[in-house]
């Protein structure tokens, strides 16, 4: 079915599922597979729920003029998240990154809900099926799109981006995750570069008046964005950063005991202090990324101060929880060899006492997996901690006298045998260590 067609018919029926559980009255069932489900064999059940139709991929499974078939059912959602988007004249702001991606994409979505109605990705819906869920959720009111976009492997953000069609974009840094799936460096570099690649193809075309299309929100003092901007000769570079020359605003830390204070200015303007509630020094670089783009369209300085002093971060990323026991850093939604390093420079830096470091493995990380665990152990060989823990296969193997758990289990009971008594917890690793299961019995 064309898919212009298939539009219209959404639009008399604007409710999408992806889930034959759940199957508003009048909706749109489209048969997504995964590694352990194939929605197709739901198709018929998703009609009977409630849906008025359901798009499927494989012929054996239409019965009626209700089952629309397709060549494929992941590219067709796509491809009408994509004809929706193109419903609307309004700045889209793409974001992807090693880390922080999530985190800054909380904090621009903030910044910019004082003074826009902000459509942004909830949670880290960030992949092909959560792009086109986010991009579907927009509407008349809406005067902004904030999009965050994931990628695991080459070409997932290019995918993402043809889907997307960002006016605008940012790169919160490029490091050594999911090499696995992209092979190298390099290659994570490539694959994330593919955000660059698209906004210089939009450089010509002007959609807002507060942001042309191919405009670059850019951390200045990071030489691998810088290069792959000038490599690809983008134009429309607004810089932020601590240390970078002609940048369009500069901060500084103050104070990190526990939480993020920092000064920040913009050009020939006096200081501005403010004081967050997020943990960790390295949150200084999302969170004038937030500025910069806030002030770019016209966010007002108070309003930028009000929306990231208010901000409360949660999901397991750089929250400190406070329980009847201990003082924890809960860091446990994922975790590569460049946010773990962060991680832990910013909790040696913590003037506290005493501190404990509980670390899941890294994964996800290929040939170098031993080799960066490796040095993992060696950073805290050096870091003093009063106490450390590490938990999973990768730490295995690496010499240490550190103590040693195969999996969050083991560490629940050996908890329920001694548990930490009055300190600072540092608590980080993948999301597959499940980590994120300890501040409930620490």
């Amino acid at each position: 079915m064309d898919i212009k067609v298939l539009y219209k018919l959404y639009q008399q029926h604007p409710v999408i599922t992806t889930d034959s559980r759940d199957c508003p009255a009048g909706s749109i069932f489209i048969a997504l597979k995964g590694a352990a489900f194939n929605g197709n064999q739901f198709a018929a059940m998703a009609l009977e729920k409630g849906c008025s139709y359901a798009v499927i991929d494989e012929p054996e499974y239409k019965q009626n003029d209700r089952f629309i078939l397709v060549d494929d059912c992941l590219q067709t959602f796509k491809d009408l998240a994509r004809e929706h988007r193109r419903q609307f004249q309004i700045p889209v702001i793409g974001i992807t990154g090693t880390n922080g991606k999530t985190t800054t994409k909380e904090l621009i979505s903030a910044v910019l809900s004082e003074k826009y109605n902000v459509l942004y990705t909830q949670g880290n819906f960030n992949n092909d099926v959560g792009v086109p869920k986010t991009l579907l959720r927009l509407k008349p009111e809406h005067e902004i799109a904030v999009i965050e976009m994931g990628a695991s492997h080459p070409g997932d953000i290019k995918t993402l981006v043809e889907t997307v069609e960002p006016t605008c974009g940012l790169i919160t840094n490029v490091g050594r995750a999911h090499l696995q799936g992209f092979g190298s460096f390099e290659g994570v570099k490539k694959t994330k570069g593919e955000l660059y690649d698209y906004l210089k193809s939009e450089e010509l075309r002007v959609k807002s008046e507060e942001c042309s299309d191919g405009t670059v929100f850019i951390n200045a003092d990071n030489e691998h964005l810088m290069e792959m901007a000038l490599e690809r000769g983008l134009k429309h570079l607004v810089k932020y950063g601590q240390e970078a020359e002609n940048v369009a605003v500069r901060g500084r830390v103050t104070r990190c005991d526990p939480f993020l204070n920092f000064e920040w200015k913009k050009e020939d303007s006096s200081l501005f202090t403010l004081h967050s509630s997020l943990i960790g020094s390295y949150n200084i670089d999302n969170m004038l990324a937030a500025i910069t783009v806030g002030l770019q369209f016209d966010v007002s300085e108070q309003a930028i101060g009000h929306a990231l002093e208010n901000y409360v971060p949660s999901n397991n990323r750089s929250q400190l929880t406070i329980t009847e026991h201990n003082k924890l850093i809960v860091d446990a939604y994922n975790a590569n060899p460049t946010s773990m390093a962060a991680a832990l420079d910013n909790f040696e830096r913590m003037e506290v006492s005493p501190k404990m470091a509980i670390l899941g493995m890294m994964g996800e990380l290929g040939d170098i997996s031993h080799e960066e665990h490796e040095k993992v152990v060696e950073h805290l060989k050096n870091a003093h901690f009063d106490n450390v823990w590490l938990v999973g296969e990768g730490f295995k193997d690496i010499p240490c006298d550190f103590r040693k758990f195969n999996d969050v289990e083991e560490v629940k009971e050996a908890l329920k045998v001694q548990r930490p008594e009055n300190y600072y917890i540092l608590i980080k690793g993948s999301n597959s260590t499940k980590l994120f299961q300890l501040p409930e019995v620490l």
